[in-house]
């Protein structure tokens, strides 16, 4: 019994050796999913992308987004530059209603009115350009102020002959 498991042994490692694999072992890989192209026939389609496409779409998408975001930047400037002369402006405006005569004690966010005078003095008014009647006549209308928490003035009408 011996021999005859001895011999289908033999028979068997004959017919290993026997066999030769039809695959040509240059055309098989250990690592499949690194081929640049698709292994088997159920494999999904692999196409070469053209480099020069892709790196043009990229540029692309990249320059609009800098340009938006660019554009962005250039209106926040342009907030903060208004804001800066809008404040210029209340500064000017404060400096001559401070040096401006006025009797009486102007109240916060009360709306008073700035003029000038003939004679080349600022006053400080109650009364409203429309409001002077004949009298009006010895002053130039400036603007129109109010009184702000910070004792700044608000210009909320100007004279366009005003120079602030």
């Amino acid at each position: 019994m011996a021999k005859k498991n001895e011999q289908q042994d033999n028979k068997k490692q004959s017919e290993k050796v026997d066999f030769q694999n039809p695959i040509d072992p240059d055309k098989i890989t250990e690592n499949p999913h690194n081929l640049p192209y698709a292994h088997n026939t159920g494999s999904a389609v692999v196409k070469p992308e053209d480099e020069g496409k892709l790196k043009g779409k990229a540029m692309n998408a990249m320059e609009h987004q800098t340009d938006m975001q660019l554009d962005q930047l250039y209106k926040q400037m342009q907030l903060l530059a208004d804001q800066a002369k809008g404040l210029q402006q209340r500064k000017q405006i404060s400096e001559k209603i401070y040096d401006a005569e006025m009797r009486f004690e102007p109240l916060i966010n009360h709306t008073y009115h700035l003029y000038l005078k003939k004679n080349e003095n600022y006053v400080l008014s109650l009364i409203a350009p429309e409001q002077w009647g004949r009298s009006g006549d010895q002053f130039e209308f400036i603007a129109t102020v109010r009184l702000l928490a910070d004792h700044t003035w608000d210009i909320i009408e100007k004279s366009e002959q005003a120079d602030l």
